[in-house]
């Protein structure tokens, strides 16, 4: 029992509901019954009500949340400890429910332990007011075309800086993974990186990172609240000649990143990676044909190439990696609504496991 005058600590237990094509983020708040948490037996299971979120009938609606993964809340600002928590959704009779992704990767990760995958994710994202991208004219017509906005400056060129800031600021108290932010091509259009960033001992596998970035799309969620703003996801968010939304995925393993034949790694991996394209393709979001059309620094769905800087390739390979023949490579395929952990269990499949 908790000690008169103790301040408790709140934990906002997130998770995936049934949407369908796209998954969307549902969260609740519970005060626990102890001051700090300190590993995740200090966090209980929960229930929440599945025939609300797609997830059950209401002849049997309670679903389990399984807590997986905690970090500091920093929208809760008030004095006490308070954390965000990524559970797992499992049905009553202790099995992951349909919807429950991440149970998947975290099974192929046991599977390839001896390769030690990394991971990093670039999530492209665009605000908007109501129908329109924040800053858009109001009354009709368009910016002027793209060429100024892509790490513009002043208020004709970037729109919604002081979301991005305060997204910048909660993932840092966070402590996630964020390694860079920038404005995008599109006006309105806005780009964060998730992943390694070379800190010693620091965790970089799927399945950490792939629960940070949701942790982050969580908080960009809720700091855009504070503005009135909406973030949309969408994988061409503006018809026309405009640039869609990607979520690039930078993934090495042992074998890339070995000084002596990381390239070589890499050239296999490129090969299975051609032949499991339309795999890929299927988790990789909802109506990427939309945007990759083969234009706006994109390859065709239909097609697969790699190449060294290409940013019109399936597979890209970094200068660095192609300068020092190891490293990482990155694939440009992923859409900005696709769900992480499918992203990385389709990569960990291919490269670690064929």
């Amino acid at each position: 029992m908790a000690k008169s005058g103790r301040l408790l600590a709140t934990a906002e237990y997130i998770w995936l509901d049934g949407g369908r094509p796209t998954q969307g983020l549902r969260s609740k708040s519970k005060i626990l019954t102890t001051d700090k948490v300190e590993q995740l037996s200090d966090l209980p299971e929960w229930a929440f009500d599945g025939s609300s979120t797609w997830q059950s009938h209401g002849s049997h609606s309670d679903c389990v949340l399984k807590p997986v993964f905690f970090c500091p809340n920093p929208m809760r600002e008030m004095e006490g400890n308070h954390y965000l928590v990524i559970a797992e959704v499992y049905n009553s009779d202790n099995t992951p429910h349909i919807t429950n992704t991440r149970s998947e990767l975290a099974k192929l990760l046991d599977s390839a332990k001896d390769a030690e995958p990394w991971i990093g994710f670039e999530q492209e994202y665009t605000f908007f007011e109501y129908s329109r991208p924040w800053g858009w004219p109001d009354r009709g017509g368009f910016p002027e075309p793209q060429g100024s906005f892509y790490c513009g400056l002043g208020t004709n060129r970037v729109f919604g800086r002081q979301i991005v800031e305060g997204h910048l600021q909660a993932c840092r108290q966070a402590d996630l993974a964020l390694y860079g932010i920038n404005a995008e091509v599109m006006p309105a259009q806005w780009e964060f990186q998730i992943g390694y960033r070379g800190i010693e001992g620091e965790a970089v596998d799927p399945l950490t990172i792939s629960d940070q970035l949701w942790i982050a799309r969580y908080l960009l969620e809720r700091v855009a609240e504070r503005h009135n703003a909406i973030v949309s996801f969408d994988n061409k968010p503006m018809p026309g000649d405009w640039n869609g939304a990607g979520m690039h995925t930078n993934f090495s393993t042992t074998a890339t990143r070995n000084r002596e034949n990381g390239l070589v790694a890499i050239k296999a991996a490129v090969e299975n990676l051609k032949d499991s394209h339309a795999k890929h393709i299927r988790d990789y979001g909802d109506r990427l044909e939309e945007r990759l059309t083969g234009l706006h620094e994109t390859c065709h769905i239909d097609q697969f190439k790699s190449g060294v800087l290409d940013r019109g390739a399936s597979i890209r390979i970094p200068l660095p990696t192609s300068q020092q023949g190891h490293g990482y490579f990155e694939d440009r395929r992923p859409g900005a609504n696709a769900d992480p952990y499918r992203v990385a269990a389709r990569l960990v499949e291919t490269v670690c496991l064929n």
